[in-house]
């Protein structure tokens, strides 16, 4: 039976490849003016703002900083996400770069052995977020044409992801027993900074690979990703336009119309959502030119952030392919959180977030003529709250992990919770 599914798949598979290729041979200035674009995207936006990030998350695992910052944050990730503490790493790494950048360092953890399967795919679950610059400078204020709406989507999407983090905590549990490695076990009384330093020594001397060649693994890996990436966003780009041109995105309309006519949503966010599905850029950008209410393209939009697209599913999909990190739990997860994130948008635009935050960048625009060097600022309050929010994200995380040392959680560990 496995055999047979496998042959209907390879067929499938190639029928599918074989009508895509004859498309670009139909209409190749169309997917070469597509896939043009898809290069810029990626060498001009993707390529500068990602390098830097995955060449220091190889630096900061080589060197054992991400196994000493577990030890700090156990007494968070575990009661809160059940995962180890080096989560967080994963994390606040996907905070600041975005997708793909949780997936490659999950990966990483499972190879080295920093977390189980069934804990990586809990980790991948909730730590695929879209970077605040993304949802505040691209779609806020590029797409939206407004800084405040920023606000809105950006707590939409991490609460929504904070909400699949707290579900997927029970994701699992009758595969795994958890069990803490012994040496942290064994120096439990020790104060938690020396158990810190034990941790990265450890890691280092596993490494033991010199600063060098360190340094040069780390650029050599992050390169080979990011040509990896690009080559998935152009090849998605070209993908969807052939498939416009064609027609064959009109079939995927018939199912979505009848959901949308199901819960009253306006007809003409039928084709963004579709091109969501597919990439992420493209869908947002059709949302906020649709002619539908503000309210039902906001939440529409943020279903599609939070979702991400079948081109970040495909890097996420390679990325995955030398562990044994299951991809269904973390197609559930997008799913998932795409429904929470549309309807926590929903919520809260009905409560006048996106109103209350766009009072301030008028109020500032007022001013300048009596300050004369305010309008800058002004001009540059997107990026401002983008940083904000991480700071907030971060002062969280720091009061979470007190009130956790606080009240002494530590009965979590032993009830397997």
């Amino acid at each position: 039976m496995q055999r047979r599914r496998k042959q209907i798949g390879t067929i499938l598979l190639a029928t599918v490849a074989i009508l895509f290729t004859a498309s670009l041979v139909v209409y190749p200035e169309q997917g070469f003016e597509t896939g043009i674009e898809g290069l810029k995207v990626f060498w001009d936006v993707v390529f500068p703002s990602l390098l830097p990030f995955f060449i220091l998350s190889e630096l900061l695992l080589g060197l054992g900083v991400v196994n000493a910052l577990g030890v700090f944050l156990e007494p968070l990730m575990r009661p809160v996400f059940n995962v180890p503490g080096v989560g967080a790493f994963a994390l606040s790494m996907g905070l600041a770069a975005g997708y793909p950048m949780d997936a490659v360092i999950a990966a990483k953890f499972r190879r080295t052995g920093a977390c189980t399967r069934v804990e990586g795919e809990r980790l991948l679950a909730f730590t695929n977020t879209a970077d605040p610059l993304f949802m505040f400078g691209a779609v806020a204020v590029g797409m939206f044409k407004s800084p405040a709406l920023g606000v809105l989507l950006a707590l939409a999407h991490y609460l929504s992801a904070f909400i699949v983090g707290i579900t997927f905590r029970f994701y699992g549990r009758k595969e795994e027993q958890y069990e803490r490695p012994q040496r942290l076990t064994q120096h439990e009384g020790a104060p938690m900074w020396k158990r810190a330093y034990r941790e990265m020594m450890i890691a280092r001397d596993e490494d033991n690979r010199p600063f060098g060649k360190l340094l040069g693994d780390a650029v050599t890996d992050s390169v080979k990703t990011l040509l990896m990436i690009g080559g998935f966003i152009i090849f998605f780009a070209v993908l969807l336009r052939v498939m416009t041109q064609v027609g064959i995105v009109g079939f995927f309309a018939l199912p979505v119309a009848a959901v949308f006519q199901m819960i009253h949503l306006n007809p003409t966010l039928i084709s963004p959502l579709i091109k969501g599905m597919f990439e992420i850029d493209i869908g947002t950008a059709a949302t906020a030119t649709a002619s539908a209410p503000l309210i039902e393209k906001l939440s529409i939009a943020s279903a599609i952030i939070a979702w991400s697209g079948l081109a970040v599913h495909a890097q996420v999909a390679s990325v995955l392919t030398d562990t044994d990190i299951r991809f269904r739990p973390y197609l559930v997860a997008r799913i998932y959180q795409a429904v929470v994130a549309a309807i926590l948008t929903f919520v809260f635009f009905k409560m006048g977030v996106g109103t209350r935050f766009a009072m301030i960048p008028h109020a500032i625009s007022a001013m300048a003529p009596l300050t004369g060097g305010l309008s800058s600022f002004s001009d540059s309050l997107s990026e401002i709250t983008a940083w904000a929010a991480l700071l907030a994200i971060a002062i969280a995380i720091s009061l979470l992990i007190y009130f956790v040392r606080k009240f002494k959680l530590a009965f979590f560990y032993s009830k397997g919770l």
